[in-house]
């Protein structure tokens, strides 16, 4: 029986090479680990003050919407890379509402994530997206 984990924590996906000797599988659970990276949590700040920050110009898109690829992207790709070099084998995914956003399937594409998981609703989106990212990722191979 496959053996995984949640990374959920920074710290978790920093040590994933450690991680990775004992697992045979992570799953990145993107909601808490962007909520643990901004160090603010998505209910308060939905409710309190994010609409103000779009507004402002503060943030483009909420990071709970599309990965934020420079701060959470940067640990997700720090654990495909460490946790494969310890585990060449190992499967990797996403579950949470970006396994469903178009913008980070195609990120968790480029970093070498294996699949998604979305909501039921997000499921023919996924698909679609995961698919276009394969040959989007295939053309930009051919032309170089």
């Amino acid at each position: 029986m496959p053996i995984g984990t949640m990374i959920e924590l920074p710290r978790a996906a920093l040590t994933s090479g450690r991680i990775a000797r004992a697992a045979d599988f992570f799953s990145f659970g993107t909601n808490d680990l962007t909520q643990t990276t901004w160090g603010f949590s998505r209910d308060d700040v939905e409710a309190a003050f994010f609409a103000a920050y779009l507004e402002k110009g503060v943030f483009t898109i909420s990071p709970f919407e599309t990965i934020d690829e420079i701060g959470v992207g940067r640990l997700v790709a720090i654990s495909v890379e460490e946790g494969r070099k310890s585990h060449p084998g190992l499967k990797l995914g996403v579950c949470g509402e970006h396994g469903g956003d178009p913008e980070s399937i195609h990120f968790f594409h480029r970093v070498g994530l294996d699949y998604v998981s979305a909501s039921p609703f997000r499921i023919p989106v996924a698909r679609l997206e995961a698919g276009r990212a394969v040959i989007v990722a295939a053309a930009a191979s051919d032309t170089r």
